[in-house]
């Protein structure tokens, strides 16, 4: 068995695929009315979608998982995130662990939650 994809619920799909290009670079591979299939493996979901196959609110802001990413130039990147997305919403401003790793965590526009690191 192989992991395939992560898929993150989102309240408006387009707005979400910029955010995840504008920060991540991630491009769009495949949109399927509703869902779309990003690179490295991130799906969008609409929580219109999500809402109907669950029979169920969504939770934002959870706080249950995260994306983790890695970037070696983490100050470069928290400058980049402020100037392009100023209203993101911080769980920890740029840290330092005391392993050594820089990390900030952040949340998306859906709220769903992301951490950055420097490389380990």
């Amino acid at each position: 068995m192989k992991l395939k994809n992560v898929l993150i619920v989102v309240k408006d799909i387009e707005r979400s695929r910029d955010f995840y290009h504008d920060v991540f670079g991630l491009d769009l591979l495949l949109d399927n009315d509703g869902n779309m299939i990003l690179t490295e493996g991130l799906v969008l979901q609409d929580e219109k979608i999500w809402k109907k196959f669950l029979d169920r609110e969504i939770t934002p802001e959870n706080n249950c998982s995260e994306l983790y990413f890695e970037e070696p130039d983490i100050e470069g990147f928290v400058e980049q995130l402020e100037k392009k997305y100023p209203e993101v919403r911080y769980v920890n401003r740029l840290m330092t662990h005391s392993w050594g790793q820089k990390v900030v965590r952040f949340y998306d526009p859906d709220g769903n939650l992301i951490e950055v690191g420097t490389p380990t």
